[in-house]
């Protein structure tokens, strides 16, 4: 029985992106024990992964971040006595600890210069121009494996989603209501659709649905979230800042659909099986849109500034967001309700 490590991508979307690349192994070698090596903020995600079979958290900035620390996690990983890693982006200081584990194959991204803890190295496909889930996948055509579908998939228990519904239904939502998910943050705020169009959507839709308004989100969203709510009465529920990765997982697979801009929480629900709006601006959908199961709308308007992907964080405009409208939004919101 082979027996690998993964060492994983560092962020919520990537990390579901990367998906396809533990099925692949899994396909591969089916008696295969696969394991992720991650830092602690994608563990919970990597958690609901059906083809990992254990994961190992490594906190270089915490708990691993003394040297003595740091060998005696070297030492932790010679025990596991690992046949193969998969180095899932280019890291010299992740190779050098792969190789001072001892682990026979080490196959990652890298320059000749800085190559030489990898026993086989290929060149990373260009991301202007690749689709991120198709990077970490080329990976595997690099040490001669053939590719599973590049479809994104997680999966949830029952109880995970007997506890979500719970946890609704404790805020208001009526045992059988049908909701939508408002997910109005972002990782960089260039990437935000306006608090403004949120709210306006969130008006129509429980003006002229059935649904009601489920608006998660990080501590630092709650406050936007409760501006959008204010003025909806009981329906809307704001449990931004109270959810963790599955719990937020477990709320998204019991939607209607989620309505998000590109982030993090818009892949997770892609990766669930449910319906996605996905409202784009600097970013491009081609390079970062979402594969998973769920059907999609993607939306985004041509600007010219925005052709490529853009990461001019100090645009004082952001004219590539609110050029999508609520009309924009709202329309694709009845296409995938009927």
């Amino acid at each position: 029985m082979k027996n690998i490590l993964v060492v994983s991508v560092n962020w919520l979307g990537d990390v579901i992106f990367s998906l396809p690349v533990y099925q692949s192994i899994k396909d591969n070698y089916p008696d295969a024990r696969v394991t992720a090596f991650c830092v602690p903020r994608v563990k919970e995600v990597l958690g609901l992964c059906p083809h990992i079979d254990e994961i190992m958290v490594y906190d270089e900035k915490g708990k691993e971040r003394s040297f003595l620390r740091r060998l005696a996690f070297v030492v932790k990983l010679r025990k596991k006595k690992f046949d193969t890693v998969f180095i899932l982006r280019p890291s010299f200081s992740r190779a050098c600890l792969m190789w001072a584990a001892g682990i026979p194959q080490r196959i990652g991204f890298g320059k000749p210069s800085a190559s030489w803890p990898l026993t086989l190295a290929g060149n990373m496909p260009d991301p202007r121009t690749t689709h991120r889930s198709d990077i970490y996948s080329h990976l595997l055509t690099v040490a001669g494996l053939r590719l599973a579908d590049r479809v994104s998939r997680l999966l949830l228990s029952a109880a995970q989603k007997d506890a979500a519904r719970s946890f609704l239904q404790s805020r208001g939502l009526p045992q059988d209501g049908a909701y939508v998910v408002l997910n109005t943050g972002g990782n960089w705020d260039l990437k935000q659709w306006p608090a403004a169009s949120f709210a306006l959507l969130a008006q129509r839709l429980v003006k002229e649905t059935k649904y009601k308004i489920v608006l998660p989100g990080a501590p630092s969203d709650r406050a936007r979230a409760n501006d959008i709510a204010s003025s909806l009465g009981r329906s809307a529920i704001v449990v931004a800042g109270e959810t963790d990765i599955p719990l937020l997982a477990a709320i998204m697979s019991g939607a209607a659909m989620v309505i998000s801009a590109d982030s993090g929480p818009l892949h997770l629900a892609s990766a669930l099986g449910v319906a996605t709006v996905a409202i784009f601006g600097p970013t491009r959908p081609e390079l970062t849109g979402p594969r998973g199961t769920g059907r999609g709308v993607v939306l985004q308007k041509s600007t010219g500034c925005n052709r490529a992907a853009c990461y001019y964080l100090e645009c004082s405009d952001n004219i590539c967001m609110k050029q999508v409208s609520v009309d924009d939004v709202f329309s694709s919101v009845l296409r995938l309700h009927n």
